[in-house]
């Protein structure tokens, strides 16, 4: 049997209990050999709060964990009568186990040391510009680019509105 990548479901919110519960069964029951790396995925997340950085930890997906390991019989009652476990992800009684490539990019987004800033806002919001060259200007979100980090918000300059790009951490929400 080879192993392979699984995906677990938990209750949201324990998934770090879920891993530790399930890497304590693993040692009591001598699953060393069957199942060997548990991760909840997570990445850095900037927030910006009265106007501090703040880098915070985010689950990536809550309420998933994801397990490496050669699934029997056995190694499957074990992570799945893991408290906090409500199954695995796949169709009927069958875990599917993530491809190789899914993996390589989950884990590669939970590896990265860039992390990436939280945007409470949508478009059609008021912000105001709190750094860079706009500062103090109040402006509409017109586009959100959640990959890049940057948003697109129009400012009123000399009667007219004009684009601007900014970055997530370069605005603030108007109550």
């Amino acid at each position: 049997m080879e192993k392979a990548w699984y995906v677990i479901h938990t209750y949201s919110g324990y998934e770090n209990k879920v891993k530790a519960n399930l890497e304590k069964r693993v040692e009591s029951m001598n699953m060393g050999d069957k199942i060997f790396r548990i991760v909840v995925p997570m990445e850095d997340e900037i927030q910006v709060k009265d106007g501090k950085r703040k880098i915070t930890k985010r689950r990536i997906y809550p309420g998933y964990v994801l397990v490496e390991m050669i699934l029997t019989d056995a190694s499957w009652y074990v992570v799945r009568n893991t408290p906090g476990v409500t199954g695995f992800v796949g169709a009927g009684s069958k875990p599917i186990p993530l491809q190789e490539e899914e993996v390589q990019q989950i884990l590669e987004r939970a590896g990265t040391d860039t992390p990436r800033p939280r945007i409470d806002v949508s478009i059609g919001e008021n912000v105001r510009v709190i750094s860079g060259p706009f500062e103090n200007f109040i402006g509409t979100v017109e586009e959100i680019h959640p990959d890049k980090g940057k948003l697109k918000v129009l400012v009123s300059m000399f009667g007219r509105e004009t684009p601007v790009e900014l970055e997530f951490d370069q605005i603030e929400k108007l109550d």
